[in-house]
């Protein structure tokens, strides 16, 4: 059964259907790449993917292609950018729209020192101004949908009152649509991981904007493990979007369709979702890649049943010292039969 909740405002970007926020996997560095959203599409069509974080400078002086090449069939998909120029960053909106991107999404919410330092993610939250700004000049460049991921507040400013501020002088810029991660973050002596675990989970203050902002979007993120909690964020959200869960027990996608978008197809099994991927992996491999780019996205397909710890072993370890990665590959799919 569908969660019900008022109407969800639908967006076409480069899509040819609406673009939904129902559910979605969150952008996390170093975890979702090309290779990992492939393989989660796999498992969810209706989900929607984002890129790890992009930094303007990576796009505007790096190899464009390494940052935003994708498969065709990852949409639909939003690209995350980091930064605090609304010139640079109104030009990396327009070429990741010119890449196909469905959604261009700013961060303000990655709490790392390095980050900080360049202006980039939660510490925006202290500059409510200056994301207006960002936003503006992105929407101004592009026609796809312009999105926010923040935080509840940062320290020194984590106040309601600061947040609605924050909220309703980016939405006075033009955005429409917020994904909260229902933390603080501390910007000073936490670690990014401790930051997703230290500061307490806030629903109730994330609930809130959707009351004293009805006509805006809101996403709820953090701390979300199963699709009952899904059901249950769907009464007050808009949407759900999962990070560290989808990425660790990356199966949970495959009762996504179903569970939340009302989907009738067969729940995809993981014997099948591996054998779905072994094309891409050998093309891949005969492209001068390394299986363990993508395998190591699939470790999460691994776990719950008798022989997943040798899956894992042959796809983490035993991976590196093989000569027929394909057939090693298919021993670790005879593991996921029947299941």
């Amino acid at each position: 059964m569908i969660s019900e909740k008022r109407d969800t405002p639908a967006y076409i970007g480069n899509l040819a259907f609406p673009l939904s926020r129902r559910f979605s996997v969150a952008p996390m560095m170093d975890w979702t790449d090309r290779h990992c959203r492939y393989f989660l599409r796999l498992l969810s069509k209706n989900a929607l993917l984002y890129t790890e974080m992009v930094t303007t400078g990576a796009l505007i002086h790096g190899d464009r292609e390494r940052f935003l090449g994708h498969d065709e069939t990852e949409h639909p998909l939003a690209l995350q950018l980091g930064g605090s120029t609304p010139a640079d960053l109104a030009a990396c909106a327009k070429l990741g729209e010119a890449a196909g991107y469905d959604e261009i999404n700013l961060n303000v919410g990655c709490p790392s020192d390095r980050v900080q330092n360049n202006m980039i993610g939660a510490v925006l939250m202290g500059h409510p101004q200056l994301v207006a700004d960002c936003v503006k000049a992105m929407r101004d460049a592009v026609s796809v949908p312009v999105t926010v991921k923040h935080r509840i507040g940062i320290n020194g400013r984590d106040s309601y009152e600061a947040l609605c501020e924050f909220v309703g002088t980016v939405a006075g810029a033009g955005c429409t649509s917020f994904t909260v991660h229902a933390r603080i973050a501390i910007l000073e002596g936490l670690s990014p991981k401790e930051n997703r675990d230290i500061p307490p989970l806030r629903y109730d203050i994330a609930g809130r904007l959707t009351q004293d902002f009805p006509h805006l979007e809101f996403i709820v993120n953090g701390g979300i493990k199963t699709l009952e909690q899904c059901h249950e964020h769907l009464q007050t959200f808009d949407g759900v979007m999962l990070g560290r869960e989808a990425y660790h027990n990356p199966y949970l996608l495959a009762e996504v369709d179903r569970e939340l978008f009302g989907s009738t197809a067969p729940v995809i099994s993981r014997s099948d979702v591996l054998a779905a991927m072994r094309p891409y992996v050998e093309k891949h491999l005969n492209d001068g890649g390394s299986m363990h780019h993508i395998t190591r996205h699939v470790l999460g397909l691994g776990t719950g049943f008798p022989g997943a710890r040798k899956f894992r072993q042959l796809l983490s370890v035993d991976i590196h010292k093989t000569s027929d990665p394909l057939g090693l590959l298919d021993q670790a799919g005879k593991l996921l039969e029947g299941r």
